[in-house]
């Protein structure tokens, strides 16, 4: 069977750009949440027919960086929604930020792109693209402070025992892995031409199969048993425009008090971890008795792990998790180390008026961190934009048993930017091989088990609180040991196979 391309795809100049954003735009549709893989086996191919009908590789890297900006454009649409909540001093950066940003992520696409157009051969080319795609990924996860939300292998954290199946390999070598193996996978279209291409489509459903196949084995992996306490995850949905109303301080703290025995009461007498969002709490915990004071009696006997804000000794504003143990004291602090650029600081590199947070801005913690509060096992804290970063999440000198993240995803309004976000969280679970317990403010608070299967979750904008068993962490993965350098290894030696492939046939 040969696979023959539309007239569309030997476009040229403008029109080649016009398709290749269309490419793009048309692959967001993969992404969480709406999940629809098979568009990829539309776009993937198309790319790479760009490329090869590309007159040189400035030109390749010209269509891969309309693609780029396509897929970026559509996948990162909802962070309007946050500029519009400081509408009055912002309204000018509406038009502006999200295509701003998805022309700088076009730029890891356009790279590999050209790397492509020098493979002749189709089977060469898609594994130059998807090696050098994979390295873009990685390079995106460090320039500039990093934003590595979106990567193509998140399209497989579908809801449900399907999803659970087809994440696993990322214990193994992380979403940058799953992201080469859904290239890989997705391109075996073009091959339809050559002489690799006889039977594609078998292929195709066969290796969806296998990899199910492994995925489904993987999930029957042990564990640890279950340390026997329950997490309360609170979910206070406080809307975006009143959550740092001064005003509403104390009635705001008092729904997560209440929240917070309610699910003490629903836990039947076991012992109960109570975990609040991220900056939750809104007086200052580290210098203030009696909030801790009220939150210990609200929590019982047991620590509570609790979002909230504290400043420093240069009076910088830190975003932080404190840990209230039962005699009301500070027993450990996390302070939040990767943060949003803009939101909570202005980069040095690009001086521009548009910091959410007056004065200098947050001042970032030291890294990951676990905490050891008393009874309940060590936690390793993530919070909010810390979860997209693939295996920066935990300091395996000090390993947990497991992770909670907390989150205030209000900004993102009813979007596609929470489930995004939610699948991430989901996926470092797979990674660590930890169980995640994931408290956010308006939604979507969740927990899931070391397999990255969910245990249960609260609605969107209903405030509430979620009662969950934590679960024990799965073995060791090999992502867990050895992290990065696993995707990184597998992304070149796929680059190195084109190559030497393409030198062959040459």
């Amino acid at each position: 069977m040969r696979l023959t391309w539309p007239d569309v795809t030997r476009a040229r100049r403008w029109r080649a750009d016009l398709v290749s954003i269309a490419l793009g735009a048309l692959a967001a549709a993969a992404l969480p949440p709406v999940h629809a893989i098979p568009v990829l086996l539309i776009c993937v191919p198309g790319l790479l027919a760009q490329i090869a009908r590309s007159p040189n590789a400035w030109g390749a890297a010209r269509r891969g960086f309309w693609f780029g900006f396509g897929l970026h454009l559509l996948g990162l649409y909802w962070i309007t929604e946050a500029i519009l909540f400081e509408a009055a001093r912002f309204w000018w950066l509406v038009p502006i930020a999200v295509p701003a940003l998805a022309a700088v992520l076009a730029l890891f696409i356009a790279a590999p792109c050209a790397l492509a157009f020098c493979a002749r051969a189709p089977m060469s080319r898609l594994l130059v693209l998807s090696g050098g795609w994979v390295f873009g990924d990685l390079a995106r996860q460090f320039v500039l402070t990093g934003f590595p939300w979106n990567p193509l292998g998140s399209v497989w954290a579908i809801p449900g025992p399907v999803g659970d199946a087809f994440i696993q390999p990322a214990a193994i070598f992380g979403v940058a892995g799953l992201t080469l193996l859904t290239l890989l996978w997705a391109g075996l279209p073009s091959l339809g031409q050559g002489r690799w291409g006889r039977g594609w489509w078998f292929f195709i459903v066969a290796s969806l199969s296998v990899w199910a196949g492994i995925g489904k084995t993987m999930l029957t992996g042990p564990t640890a048993p279950a340390p026997g306490i329950k997490v309360a995850l609170v979910q206070g949905a406080i809307e975006m425009g009143g959550k740092f109303d001064r005003t509403r301080a104390r009635d705001l703290f008092e729904r997560h008090l209440e929240l917070s025995r309610r699910g003490v009461l629903s836990a039947g007498g076991a012992p109960v971890v109570v975990v609040w969002p991220e900056t939750a709490s809104t007086f200052l915990l580290d210098i203030d008795p009696g909030a801790r004071a009220a939150i210990a009696e609200a929590a019982g006997a047991m620590p509570a792990l609790i979002g909230g804000i504290r400043f420093d000794a240069q009076r910088q504003p830190r975003n932080s998790l404190f840990v209230i143990d039962g005699a009301a004291a500070p027993d450990g602090i996390y302070d939040k180390w990767h943060l949003v650029p803009f939101g909570e600081y202005v980069p040095h590199w690009l001086p521009l008026p548009v910091q959410v947070i007056p004065g200098a801005g947050f001042a970032p913690g030291p890294g990951p961190r676990t905490l050891h509060p008393a009874n309940i096992p060590p936690v390793s804290p993530i919070i909010c934009y810390e979860a997209i970063f693939s295996g920066e999440i935990i300091d395996h000198a000090d390993p947990p048993a497991w992770i909670v993240n907390v989150t205030n995803d209000a900004w993102f309004g009813d979007s596609a930017g929470p489930r995004q976000h939610l699948a991430a969280a989901r996926l470092r679970a797979v990674e660590e091989g930890l169980p995640v317990m994931r408290a956010a403010n308006t939604g979507i608070t969740a927990g899931f088990d070391a397999h990255g299967h969910e245990l249960g979750r609260l609605p969107r904008n209903m405030a509430d609180v979620l009662v969950l068993e934590l679960p024990g962490p799965s073995a060791s993965t090999i992502f867990a040991r050895f992290g990065l350098k696993v995707p990184a290894v597998l992304a070149a030696l796929v680059l190195l196979g084109g190559i030497v492939l393409d030198r062959r046939r040459a």
